[in-house]
């Protein structure tokens, strides 16, 4: 299967633009149901806010949008476009804005509700979806962090991290990129660790850096 991105959890972010208080909010969804039960949900958390504008979109899916009373295209497809240029699905858009008196004009809208959403996405941070290979990695304390860091450079994401006599890594790795990370960890060890597959998935998994802007 091909990899694709998604809100690795919830996210919110805040921020004043001329005394109007925008409050995003990001969530990843299976379905469009559940995308609109969210955008029902933050509409009755914030129900004396000015405006309440969403956007959603669902992997092979539709994606929808609402201004909900901002001028037409300032709003939802701003916060839309957000999860298109940073290659994001499966996921629902709040943006809440508690207007502060001062008008923004569309240009000021547009760029609120836009860095609103980016705001809410980089606090929900970034998943990748794909096939992975189950792999455990037992090392000595002393080799741990060398073998975490090639193992993070090839694509793998550390699952966790066993404490004992020795360490033991557990790892997603790219299933394309199984064999040439054992082979990396066999030269930099001196043949002393092996990586052993346990199993296979396919799952989202959390990047620690979230690269898509």
């Amino acid at each position: 299967m091909s990899e694709y991105f998604v809100p690795a959890g919830s996210g919110e972010a805040e921020l004043t633009e001329k005394r109007s208080r925008f409050i995003g909010h990001v969530r990843p969804v299976e379905s469009e149901e559940e995308a609109r039960a969210f955008v029902t949900e933050m509409k009755k958390k914030y129900y004396d806010a000015r405006h309440n504008c969403w956007c959603y979109l669902l992997k092979d899916g539709p994606e929808r949008y609402s201004d909900d009373g901002e001028p037409q295209g300032s709003a939802g497809l701003p916060m839309l476009e957000v999860f298109h240029r940073r290659e994001v699905t499966n996921a629902v858009c709040v943006v809440t804005r508690y207007f502060g008196g001062v008008l923004l004009g569309t240009g000021g809208l547009l760029r609120a509700y836009t860095k609103s959403a980016a705001d809410a996405l980089d606090a929900a941070g970034l998943a990748v979806v794909r096939r992975w290979v189950e792999a455990e990695l037992p090392c000595s304390y002393a080799q741990a962090e060398r073998l975490k860091t090639e193992a993070v450079a090839v694509g793998a994401v550390v699952a966790d991290v066993v404490y004992a006599a020795d360490v033991t890594l557990r790892l997603l790795i790219p299933e394309e990129r199984m064999e040439a990370l054992a082979a990396r960890v066999f030269d930099l060890s001196g043949g002393s660790v092996t990586l052993r597959q346990t199993g296979e998935c396919c799952r989202a998994a959390k990047l620690k850096n979230f690269s898509k802007k």
